[in-house]
């Protein structure tokens, strides 16, 4: 190995350094997610989903995937379910409705699509203890809410977020689509790793996410998530989940990730080009929240200090993602004694072994996938670049793929 590197140590040893940390990281994790147990529900809990719970939906093109989901939602009995859309969509969701549980189901409106304004028309009409958001296509299993309920057991939990897994739009999942579901296999092991570890999360994903209703009704939080600016300048209406999750870590409540079969959801995502712009307003969100959560707020770093490492470890993902082809391409121009089909080989082989190690967790799920790894290595390099433009274009708010992006932007 020295006479490999002896005459580039000071490119190899770095890198060599970085490669370790990085992994060293990752199964710093993956033993953390295999310590991790979710919290089980009581044989005569607290909490029954009956009287106690209130889900909340707001929509603005709800469809057929919508009368799925919320049979789903029903069969874990909740209270009641409110639907919040523009008045301009009132009459096709009430039909949806109507065909559903016009009973259990009710429908209320905001002059203008606004997802924010939405979610706290529907915290206005809550009288249940626990209030669970939900987007208008998740697929829940009927212990969902017996999972969620298990966590608010504790007192001093405020909030509480799933796993989640990928449900394709047609009858195989597209590459787009096998992407997602990669993301958020390793997404489930970080949330689970960070909830071991320091009891922390990033951000409880908005796709399902359940809150003491009090903390809700809060006149100082409702006034402050519907006036949330970037820089003072841009009103933000995406990035309520990870608002959400700073206001539990700010105002002293913990949180939890149920990461279990139980618990886990079942989300569709544009299965084309287009889950790419879902990808760069996510990534907007989450340099936002993150700046604001360890340089503004700063209440991160004595609650949760492993979060906190691991969001300043993401502000440097691109740049060493990006220092393999590039120290790749700089001693293929060097004439390096190896040959360069050799040095290529040699990086392509590492890429593909170190995914492979990565993407285990799901490989051994769903095999099937492993077609799409060398795609995955590709988004892997685009995110990259991704990242770092998004960093450049924060004041951009729009959602990017759906017609809210006009009401955004005013």
């Amino acid at each position: 190995m020295l006479y490999l590197t002896a005459d580039f140590f000071p490119i190899f040893v770095p890198l060599g350094v970085i490669g370790f940390y990085r992994y060293l990281i990752f199964f710093i994790k993956l033993i953390a997610y295999g310590i991790y147990r979710p919290i089980r529900p009581l044989e005569k809990p607290i909490y029954d989903p009956e009287k106690d719970v209130t889900i909340v939906v707001p929509t603005i093109d709800a469809g057929e995937e919508f009368i799925e989901a919320a049979h789903s939602w029903l069969a874990c009995k909740p209270k009641q379910i409110l639907v919040v859309t523009e008045e301009v969509m009132r009459q096709p969701i009430q039909d949806l409705i109507n065909a559903i549980d016009p009973e259990k189901i009710k429908i209320y409106t905001v002059p203008k699509a606004s997802k924010r304004e939405q979610m706290v028309e529907g915290i206005r009409h809550t009288d249940t203890d626990i209030l669970v958001f939900a987007d208008d296509d998740v697929i829940w299993k009927p212990t969902m809410l017996q999972y969620i309920l298990a966590c608010f057991e504790d007192e001093s939990i405020g909030g509480v977020g799933t796993s989640q897994a990928v449900k394709p739009l047609g009858k195989r999942q597209t590459v787009w689509e096998v992407l997602a579901g990669f993301r958020l296999t390793i997404r489930n092991i970080e949330v689970a790793a960070s909830t071991h570890i320091d009891g922390g999360v990033c951000c409880i994903s908005g796709r399902t996410a359940a809150y003491r209703t009090v903390i809700l009704k809060d006149p100082s939080f409702i006034y402050n998530f519907t006036n949330d600016y970037w820089r003072g300048k841009y009103k933000l209406n995406s990035g309520d989940d990870k608002f959400l999750t700073r206001w539990m870590i700010s105002h002293g409540w913990r949180t939890y990730m149920q990461v279990c079969k139980e618990a886990q959801l079942l989300s569709t995502f544009k299965d084309n080009w287009r889950f790419l712009m879902q990808v760069l307003r996510w990534t907007r969100n989450t340099w936002r929240s993150d700046f604001r959560s360890l340089f503004t707020e700063r209440f991160l770093w004595t609650t949760h200090p492993f979060v906190s490492y691991t969001m300043i470890d993401k502000f440097f993902n691109p740049l060493t993602l990006l220092s393999g082809p590039v120290s790749v391409i700089i001693l293929c121009f060097l004439q390096y004694h190896l040959p360069q089909w050799n040095i290529v080989a040699s990086y392509l082989v590492w890429l593909i072994l170190t995914r492979l190690v990565k993407l285990s967790p799901h490989l051994i799920r769903w095999p099937q996938h492993i077609i799409a790894l060398p795609a995955f290595l590709l988004f892997n390099f685009y995110f990259a670049f991704m990242k770092i433009y998004a960093l450049f274009t924060l004041n951009v708010t729009g959602w990017g793929t759906r017609k809210m992006a006009v009401e955004q932007n005013e």
